[in-house]
């Protein structure tokens, strides 16, 4: 299948956001603690949103162009209990404020979830672990 591996996303307060513009470049706490920045495709987003944020109604989500990361954006295996086989991105660096090519507010349902997003490529797909 195709998958735009080009635009990707972030999820964030509109907070930190704002502090990482002040800053000149986005540094999110998982940086110094992983060494990565937590992205997602936009097939994907609802899952950490929904395991992270549920409820929250301060969330932004962040359009990366990958091309512009300044870093290296690796796949790898989320949590147990992701899909089988998925994998998610992650930036090994901070993000650049150049990279972000889109801010939206990012809101929950009445229920307090997240929905997949929808995007303009139906046939989009996450890729998946080699052998699956």
């Amino acid at each position: 299948m195709h998958y735009d591996t080009h635009t990707l996303v972030h999820i964030c307060s509109s907070e930190e956001w704002a502090r990482a513009q002040q800053a000149g470049e986005y540094r999110p706490s998982s940086l110094a603690e992983a060494g990565f920045v937590h992205l997602s495709a936009p097939a994907q987003a609802h899952l950490p949103a929904n395991r992270l944020f549920a409820g929250r109604d301060d969330l932004i989500l962040l359009r990366v162009d990958t091309r512009r990361a300044g870093a290296p954006i690796r796949w790898e295996p989320g949590v147990p209990s992701d899909p089988d086989g998925m994998l998610f991105p992650h930036l090994y660096g901070p993000l650049p404020l150049d990279a972000v090519t889109a801010v939206t507010r990012f809101r929950p349902g009445q229920d307090g979830t997240f929905a997949p997003l929808v995007e303009p490529d139906p046939a989009a797909a996450v890729p998946e672990r080699p052998g699956r």
